[in-house]
């Protein structure tokens, strides 16, 4: 038995036929490709990346130790919205990605709007971790321009996403597995310096917490102005999204990625900048470097400060690489429903080669902008990731709500994978991201970031209207290659 508003069946399944009044993408067969382990080191991955190892310290000089909750915050922000679209990706297990649930259960502009913008915040992430790329380097070849290091890893990461899905997990295995050993020795190794009082440059311990200012140094402002730079760490999170329809069983693989959530976020986040909090006190972390080899560094431990910062580029590829991967494929998917145009929808294999190419192309924007504007670039690329970033986990969330509603307790009930506190989860989670949208317009450094949004929608509205004349043919059925 189907219910005509939800278009859900009473076991808990989707019922993929478009409405005359609300047509959405036809599902697509996944190709496959990627395995368990790949999606569960790409969900490790996403949440270990630029944001922890560098953005970090803009986070600490804003708010002092109280950063600690805004991180737990955040990520309990992030673990409503990821089950959320858990709960998408195991309703609709061949629809394809975010931006497709959008259009399904918001419509054809919301799925629109998701899609693209999700794309501007790939880009937008790639462009900061190609300048922290560029600001890493400087820790041994300080003479050498940063654009020749973002020119280089360009050219690298543009040759690794040319390859097939496999290759790409394999590639991205690889990396997160040298992130996750980098900050779990870390931590350990942090902890035995606290324990054993091996630190003779800086007081350590927990007076660190409280010594300078108190646990709240700057106020409820700083304290504010730090969610931002905070979210722009886990922005990327929701490619657990993309890549699931690309894995050999998803109603497996994706769950298991997403339930592990809540302990990646303590474990890399709130425990690995509680350490540093340890170590060094918050005033010291002076974002010339990352604070995790600043760590190290203020130790006299040479060694070690170079091997983590063989670490923080790694993760920096690693990033990038992900997130022309997610970029590429929805794009692709949204060529193929005539919201983008036609020739992104061409693949090779599994590889959406023509949408990579045009993405490869948009990020040499990073290699110039790094050129004439080095000290300023990763700060602003940063600020405008985080309304894109927001503005997706918003639309997520909000497609998620429309999902639900028209369902019974019945139905609800027959769901194998559901949000937690429903609905307070969600909600708080909306709460949180108007939140931050008020953030970006009340703090003067950020209103660039508002604006530049702004602009992008409107942008894209009239992109819309453009493409609009194809919204009433049926949705392209044919199978894709990709995700």
């Amino acid at each position: 038995m189907t219910n005509p508003e939800s278009g859900a069946t009473t076991n808990g399944a989707i019922n993929t036929s478009p409405s005359p009044s609300k047509r959405a993408a036809a599902p697509r067969p996944t190709a496959g490709g990627l395995k368990h382990r790949h999606l569960h080191f790409i969900a490790l991955g996403s949440a270990i990346g630029t944001g922890l190892f560098y953005g970090s310290s803009s986070a600490i000089q804003a708010a002092g130790p109280s950063v600690l909750l805004m991180y737990i915050v955040a990520g309990a922000v992030v673990y409503f919205m990821l089950r959320g679209l858990g709960e998408l990706v195991l309703r609709n297990p061949n629809l394809g990605s975010f931006a497709e649930y959008a259009t399904r259960y918001l419509g054809r502009w919301a799925g629109f709007i998701t899609g693209w913008m999700f794309a501007l915040e790939m880009v937008i992430v790639c462009l900061a971790d190609l300048s922290a790329i560029g600001i890493y380097m400087k820790f041994w070849f300080p003479d050498v321009a940063a654009w020749v290091w973002v020119a280089a890893t360009l050219l690298v990461v543009g040759a690794a996403n040319i390859a097939s899905t496999k290759m790409f997990g394999e590639l991205e295995f690889a990396l997160t597995l040298v992130k996750v050993g980098a900050v779990v020795a870390m931590i350990l190794g942090g902890a035995a310096v606290i324990i054993f009082g091996l630190s003779e440059a800086h007081t350590t311990g927990p007076a660190n917490l409280v010594n300078d200012g108190g646990f709240f140094p700057n106020g409820f402002g700083g304290l504010v102005g730090a969610f931002i730079l905070v979210l722009f760490a886990f922005g990327g999170t929701e490619i657990i999204g993309v890549a699931g329809a690309s894995t050999d069983n998803p109603e497996k693989a994706v769950p298991k990625a997403i339930n592990t959530v809540p302990f990646r976020i303590l474990l890399f986040y709130v425990l690995s900048i509680l350490i540093i909090l340890l170590i060094n006190p918050w005033r010291t972390i002076d974002g010339e470097q990352s604070p995790f080899v600043q760590i190290f560094s203020s130790l006299g431990i040479s060694w070690a400060a170079a091997l983590l910062n063989v670490v923080v580029i790694t993760a920096a590829v690693s990033a990038i690489n992900a997130d022309i991967f997610g970029a590429g494929r929805v794009l692709s998917g949204l060529a193929k429903d005539r919201l983008a145009p036609k020739v992104m929808a061409k693949t090779k294999g599994d590889v959406p080669v023509i949408t990579t190419v045009v993405l490869i192309v948009v990020l040499v924007i990073g290699v110039i902008l790094n050129a004439l504007i080095p000290e300023k670039i990763f700060t602003i690329f940063a600020s405008l990731a985080t309304f894109a970033t927001v503005f997706v986990w918003l639309m997520i969330l909000l497609a998620h709500l429309a999902s639900r509603r028209g369902l019974t307790p019945e139905q609800v009930s027959a769901l194998t994978y559901r949000v937690p506190f429903w609905p307070i989860g969600q909600y708080f989670s909306i709460f949180m991201i108007l939140l931050a949208f008020g953030v970006l317009a009340w703090e003067e450094e950020f209103r660039i970031s508002l604006a530049t949004g702004a602009g992008f929608i409107i942008i894209m509205n009239v992109f819309y209207l453009v493409m609009k004349p194809g919204a009433d043919s049926e949705p392209h059925t044919t199978a894709s290659n990709s995700s």
